[in-house]
């Protein structure tokens, strides 16, 4: 398959600013609704630009947004994007039992099918928190019906990350199919490549590139992911937050949306399922050629990631 070709996912984690786990020592959960919410206002431009691009993404959304502006989910859907599921409240994933995770992300999925009137089937730990500490979390969303996790991101990090782990899409349980964020491989370690505060700090020029990577040298689509209080400069500013915390929550918060709509013009895009899953006709999906099957790598990048 050539990188022309090749349909790459937008992805939007769609959470309020105030919600960042990064922030969570300084924000209380039980502080939520005293906050100025900025989400209806940003995922309103974010459906603008989609639909300036002629892009439809997927968007994976708290159940805490959900019940308070089940709008955003109504928006979002009616403008033909995928609604998937980011949890209920923002917890990670690891600091929940197996019957905690699975109250979330049922009562997330329930949440989302009711407002927007059709099937969740992708799910998003929030900070990329499933990993070695908890593969039973993959059981558990199958169970609940989710068909699809992008949950797991192969690399080194001091929040998340799972540096061994397949670095393109595999099945780590019969009937669930995991997509990770995407990466690119650098001499021995996988590199971030896929938005985030990384697709803010650097030049748009070098995150170009590093999906032209992922298309070229991979021959793989690209899963890119931001949030929308990353197209939101004029967002409260929180006060009292250490130095790193502040640098990466903040940093180019006023250059990223033109970034995006360049992002959005240079590559194809698609929804995660459209890409991912098998259609109703029992096609295969577009780019799981090659998907590992249970407890392997994927296809000619198991000597990469082990």
């Amino acid at each position: 398959m050539s990188a022309q070709a090749i349909r790459n996912a937008m992805t939007i984690d769609v959470e309020d600013y105030f919600q960042v786990s990064a922030l969570a020592p300084y924000i209380g959960r039980a502080d939520w609704d005293t906050r100025e919410c900025r989400v209806e206002r940003n995922v309103s431009l974010i459906l603008q630009m989609l639909d300036e691009a002629g892009v439809k993404a997927t968007f994976f959304t708290l159940g805490w947004i959900a019940q308070r502006y089940p709008g955003v989910v109504q928006d979002i859907v009616a403008q033909g994007h995928e609604m998937a599921s980011h949890g209920y409240g923002h917890e990670r994933a690891s600091d929940l039992s197996p019957d905690a995770f699975s109250q979330d992300i049922v009562r997330a999925k329930h949440l989302l099918e009711d407002i927007g009137g059709q099937p969740v089937l992708g799910y998003r730990a929030p900070s990329f928190s499933i990993g070695a500490s908890n593969p039973w979390a993959f059981d558990r969303l199958a169970r609940a019906g989710y068909r699809y996790s992008s949950s797991v991101y192969p690399v080194k990090h001091d929040h998340y990350g799972m540096p061994d782990a397949p670095r393109f899409a595999y099945q780590p349980i019969d009937g669930l199919l995991e997509v990770p964020p995407s990466t690119v491989r650098l001499g021995q370690r996988n590199f971030p490549s896929s938005g985030g505060g990384f697709f803010r700090l650097l030049p748009y020029g070098v995150s170009k590139r590093l999906v032209q990577r992922v298309n070229e040298a991979d021959a793989q689509p690209a899963i890119f992911y931001f949030h929308p209080w990353e197209v939101d400069p004029q967002q409260p500013r929180i006060p009292g937050i250490d130095a790193k915390t502040r640098f990466r929550h903040y940093v180019n918060l006023g250059r990223n949306e033109a970034k995006l709509r360049r992002l959005l013009k240079d590559f194809a895009w698609g929804r995660m399922d459209e890409i991912f899953l098998a259609q109703q006709s029992g096609a295969r999906p577009e780019a799981v050629q090659g998907v590992a099957p249970r407890g392997q790598a994927c296809a000619g990048t198991a000597a990469q990631v082990g």
